[in-house]
């Protein structure tokens, strides 16, 4: 692949910057790109290779992220990827990324799905989409979340069992014991898993686990743990109960996924304490179509517990991560920018803070990869000299009103990612 250079120089004038890093907007200024990254804010005249964007007094902000996503899940049905043709999920993963990228999102963190082969050629400039931090297949015991198999088979743990669908697709891996997580850890750090997820309890979609169930005994836990930390990073755990939250946390994992129906704001002090980030997304009902009556009841009991785990979690301090986790309903992606505006119209958050959340505030959660982190070379998420250079430029000022994101189409005149402009309606 021979990467796409970006536009030499482009100023970026008459904006006021949200940098993330504070709540309010500068006055008046100017930003200049050189290659990749952010070279100044304020003064300087356009040089002869330099690109001159006119603001027009609009808004500059970083742009977006989302720590919960699954590209190669979120353009497919399940009957896509367990049906169809391998290479469907792929191209629609392709496709869902530009989708992605035009919505304002410059930086994902990806949950479960094989695609560290598209961060690479995301990366090289050869499509347009955002970066990616990949987590290559979600690992689950034998019954957990990420165990599709058909009931009546035998489990793959024994020498009979067959891989399910989803394992052979590279989107879920079900390993049991100790030595079995350990080698499913490595594995997906040799396939380019920049950080790890386990399920650690049951989830909405999945056929054999009620929500109250823990998964993974401490011991397989802590084998995950150790295993990605010998390669410098963390391991994420999906999960919705309390027990089994506090159990993730005592093992050492840094990202616990959901978190909806922790049993109260002590649990949240727990992870507070513990400097462990509560990754979670506003989801209403609406947001899943489950046909099958116990799954749609799962998901009414999960989403019962949003609006308490947010406020729990803002009262302790807790790291608030935000995310959306949209898959298997190709209709529903564009949902990501409305679950965004939710935390302020519908959870309480002021636009600013829910601003700083889905910039910065990933980002930092994002660097938790350490010597696995494909965009350490410099800061993501924010406005300043010398971090990447994606940006958004505004048609409203969404530190007063985060609604104007919620239509992209209309109000993101500009989408910078890697200092490539990938859309200016100011001509």
């Amino acid at each position: 692949m021979t990467p796409q250079q970006p536009p030499a120089s482009i100023l970026i004038e008459n904006v006021r910057v949200f940098d993330s890093l504070r709540s309010g907007l500068t006055p008046l200024t100017s930003v200049r790109i050189e290659g990749r990254r952010v070279a100044a804010i304020g003064g300087g005249a356009p040089g002869a290779r330099t690109t001159v964007i006119d603001g027009g007094g609009r808004v500059l902000m970083p742009g977006l992220t989302d720590a919960h996503v699954h590209l190669f899940a979120v353009g497919t049905s399940l009957a896509g990827l367990t049906t169809g043709p391998t290479g469907t999920g792929y191209y629609n993963a392709l496709a869902e990324a530009e989708r992605m990228l035009m919505r304002g999102f410059t930086t994902v963190r990806d949950m479960a799905g094989d695609v560290a082969s598209l961060r690479q050629v995301l990366d090289a400039g050869t499509f347009p989409g955002p970066r990616i931090y990949p987590s290559q297949a979600a690992i689950s015991q034998t019954s957990g979340h990420g165990d599709f198999s058909d009931v009546h088979e035998s489990a793959s743990t024994f020498s009979c069992g067959a891989h399910s669908r989803a394992e052979q697709i590279g989107f879920l891996r079900v390993a049991d014991g100790r030595d079995q997580v350990l080698a499913a850890v490595r594995e997906q750090l040799k396939r380019g898993a920049s950080q790890i997820k386990v399920m650690a309890g049951g989830g909405v979609a999945s056929p054999y686990d009620p929500l109250d169930v823990l998964q993974y005994t401490p011991d397989e836990l802590s084998a995950a743990v150790e295993a990605a930390a010998d390669w410098g990073t963390y391991v994420s755990a999906h999960v919705y109960n309390d027990e089994g939250i506090r159990r993730a946390v005592a093992a050492g994992i840094r990202s616990i996924e959901h978190g909806h129906l922790a049993a109260g704001p002590g649990t949240l002090e727990l992870m507070a304490d513990e400097g462990v980030w509560l990754s979670t997304q506003p989801f209403v009902e609406s947001d899943h179509e489950l046909t099958n009556p116990e799954n749609a009841a799962k998901n009414a009991q999960m989403c019962a517990g949003v609006a308490d785990t947010f406020g729990w979690a803002r009262e302790a301090g807790t790291k608030i991560a935000f995310g959306t986790d949209l898959l298997l309903e190709p209709e529903k992606a564009g949902l990501q920018n409305e679950m965004l505006t939710r935390l302020s119209t519908r959870f309480e958050f002021p636009p600013a803070e829910a601003l700083s959340i889905a910039t910065s505030g990933n980002a930092a959660l994002f660097r938790l990869s350490g010597e696995r982190d494909p965009y350490k070379a410099a800061r993501l998420g924010e406005i300043t000299v010398d971090a990447w250079a994606d940006v958004l430029l505004v048609e409203g000022d969404p530190t007063k009103d985060l609604t104007v994101l919620g239509d992209p189409e209309k109000n993101l005149v500009v989408i910078i990612k890697d200092g490539r402009i990938h859309k200016n309606t100011l001509g």
